[in-house]
């Protein structure tokens, strides 16, 4: 390891940002990801100069964001999303991808690769932290949280998808082809994942849950490497096949072994969202560049602009096509909310576009920097909208209500 002390630092962060989300909790819920973002850029170059990158730091935050749209894909539920809500949701991507690539025509100057950089990052949805946030509060399980789920669903997969088909370096017509192929793929694992397993996997999955032997975790693991490798062999993005991992874990483990895969989950999270995902997180701050971000106007003038456009973009159809059941102003504005809320694809999208030299530093800068401030505004509107209909209409608070607070994010 070239800059062991980055690493140590790195992991330091990691514990600082916790504690300080629960320390400003009380006044002002602050997601711990604007943290760990936040200390990255004080200790990278252009503030501290303290960290520095080798190539054990760029795998551990590769692994990281793999294992982020990993989580993410095994929250979808398929009895869930299905039927009307998700024709609404595909509906609402597909006009929020028009859109955003007009929008980026005409501030791009009709620059194709940049508008489509910047086009389909304003069309995702950060999946992976609107959903802890839902499920601390209490409103996960019902009617709104299943709704939101699909919308979001739909809004981290879309993007991927697009990634896909236009960031592989193929022509339109080659990508989908390799994209169908990989579909076919992935299509016979979801049927292999859906088959009974034998009776010995479920009793090798008791015996070692709570020995060093931990076969549910290393299937999990292999399941995603093996995914990630997939995705790699057909020349697509890895994370679809992450995406798609995570989609394939919830199947084998609600069929195979259904009373213990919240057990089992618990424990990849930890590993994810105890090491990997901070780590990510962190190398994106040291990475973001903020001497771009101030230098010259233009970028911090567009922080805004993005902003509003991710609202516009992505939240004004989630709240146009909304499900007819949403009744109400308030759930259905914080839909949309709650569907603009981005950040791990925008920067993971941004990335291809700086290492294609498709957009510039200054532009990319501020496309990050206005998914942080939607992780930090949107879903505190959205709550205090619903909380506002609540006390409105008298309704009563859903439990977990109370965990709305710093240790929700």
């Amino acid at each position: 390891m070239e800059y062991p002390g980055t690493l140590v630092l790195i992991m330091a962060l990691a514990v600082l940002a916790p504690l300080l989300g629960y320390a400003t909790g009380r006044w002002l819920p602050v997601p711990v990801v604007i943290f760990e973002i936040v200390l990255g850029i004080l200790v990278g170059p252009d503030v501290l100069g303290w960290a520095r990158h080798d190539q054990v730091i760029d795998t551990l935050s590769d692994l990281g964001l793999s294992m982020l749209i990993f989580l993410a894909g095994y929250e979808i539920r398929f009895a869930e999303v299905r039927g009307d809500t998700l024709r609404r949701a595909g509906g609402a991507w597909g006009l929020s991808f028009a859109a955003g690539l007009g929008v980026a025509l005409l501030l791009s100057g009709a620059d194709l690769s940049k508008s489509l950089v910047i086009g389909t990052a304003l069309t995702s949805t950060a999946l992976g932290a609107v959903l802890p946030i839902l499920r601390d509060s209490g409103r996960l399980e019902g009617r709104f949280g299943s709704v939101v789920m699909a919308f979001g669903s739909v809004g981290e997969f879309g993007p991927i998808i697009a990634m896909a088909l236009l960031f592989s370096g193929r022509s339109p017509g080659a990508a989908s082809v390799v994209l169908a192929v990989f579909a076919v793929v992935t299509a016979g694992a979801v049927f292999w994942a859906m088959r009974p397993r034998p009776p010995w996997f479920a009793g090798i999955i008791a015996a070692t849950l709570h020995s060093s032997g931990q076969f549910a975790v290393r299937f999990v693991m292999l399941l995603l490497a093996g995914m990630l490798g997939l995705a790699h062999v057909f020349g697509l993005d890895t994370l679809l096949g992450a995406f798609a991992a995570g989609m394939l874990t919830r199947l084998v483990l609600q069929g195979a072994v259904p009373e213990r895969s919240d057990a089992i989950l618990e424990r990849v999270e930890a590993m994810g969202f105890g090491f990997l995902v901070p780590f990510f997180y962190i190398v994106t701050g040291i990475d973001f560049d903020l001497a771009a971000l101030l230098d010259g106007g233009r970028p911090l003038v567009l922080l805004p602009v993005f902003l509003l456009l991710f609202l516009l973009v992505r939240g004004v159809p989630a709240y146009l096509l909304a499900p007819r059941d949403l009744s109400g102003r308030a759930p259905r504005a914080a839909l949309g909310l709650f569907s603009s809320t981005c950040l791990p694809l925008v920067v993971a999208i941004t990335a291809i576009g700086l290492d294609d030299k498709a957009i510039g530093a200054g532009e990319a800068a501020a496309l990050v920097a206005a998914a942080m401030v939607s992780v930090l505004v949107f879903p505190l509107l959205a709550f205090r909208l619903l909380r506002g209909q609540e006390s409105g209409g008298g309704g009563k608070a859903a439990p977990g209500r109370a965990a709305e607070s710093g240790e929700a994010w």
